[in-house]
């Protein structure tokens, strides 16, 4: 498992499953953490990753704080809007937790402020709130994916 995506309290089914099909493609494991704004057996959810789920790796949490203590020595990227370096800016390693937020809101304040020096942010526009969930996780996934040699990828 090259990468492990961590979606934090996910709203939009649709994202969840655009997201689950890059991850089936990559063979990254997606974490979601509720609680969900979809039911997991949502049809929007389910079409959006297409015929891939069988080749996904997934895994439900209840909270952040319990992922996080069940998985000692993770090493955790946190993808924001507020982070002081771009996404470029890190030497991804295998085996690294990159974890994203809602799609209103982003990463809550607890886990900002519980884990300086860890967020990273992709460039965009002064003004405008921020790049659709899926779309980042493709963007930061493969820089990742990029630095260590796309593993198992053809």
């Amino acid at each position: 498992m090259p990468f492990h995506i961590v979606l934090v309290e996910p709203e939009i089914a649709a994202n969840a499953g655009n997201i689950a099909r890059t991850c089936a493609c990559t063979g990254m494991m997606l974490h979601l953490v509720q609680p969900l704004g979809f039911a997991t057996d949502d049809r929007t959810l389910r079409r959006a990753g297409l015929d891939y789920w069988h080749v996904l790796s997934i895994e439900y949490h209840n909270s952040f704080d319990e992922l996080f203590a069940s998985r000692p020595g993770m090493r955790p990227i946190f993808v924001a809007t507020q982070g002081d370096r771009l996404y470029t800016d890190v030497q991804y390693r295998p085996g690294d937790w990159i974890v994203f937020g809602k799609e209103s809101h982003g990463l809550s304040d607890h886990i900002l402020l519980n884990y300086p020096g860890t967020v990273v942010r992709i460039p965009m526009r002064a003004g405008l709130r921020s790049l659709n969930l899926s779309t980042a996780v493709g963007i930061v996934a493969y820089e990742a994916l990029r630095q260590i040699g796309f593993p198992g990828l053809s």
